[in-house]
């Protein structure tokens, strides 16, 4: 389990982790877009190393970015129509063996 902080604003998923200097290992951010739609990511001033879970309506990950470089302005794209992005310290989804084709449980997505 994670606790996670929702970004579900505009400015909320512009502002994101940016500037933080740590984070717990049981937290994250989980972004919510409302729909799926093609998306990229970036590091712009986020000082955390981060492992970004694009995730599908169903709450499936398709995709994972591992060990993302703090200050990066190089985006990170989804690939594939994209729901959320969860946001976990960098390194946790290879200790915990997670994969693409999990599911994340959370109330925004489908139950279907």
């Amino acid at each position: 389990h994670f606790f996670v902080q929702l970004a579900v604003t505009p400015q909320q998923r512009r502002h994101g982790l940016m500037f933080r200097s740590d984070m717990p290992s049981d937290m994250g951010m989980l972004f919510d877009f409302g729909q799926e739609i093609q998306l990229a990511m970036w590091m712009k001033n986020t000082f955390i190393p981060l492992d970004m879970l694009f995730v599908d309506k169903q709450g499936r990950i398709h995709k994972i970015a591992r060990n993302t470089v703090p200050l990066s302005l190089k985006a990170i794209p989804s690939v594939s129509p994209t729901f959320a992005v969860l946001e976990l310290n960098a390194g946790i989804t290879r200790k915990l063996e997670i994969e693409v084709g999990n599911l994340i449980a959370h109330k925004i997505f489908d139950k279907d």
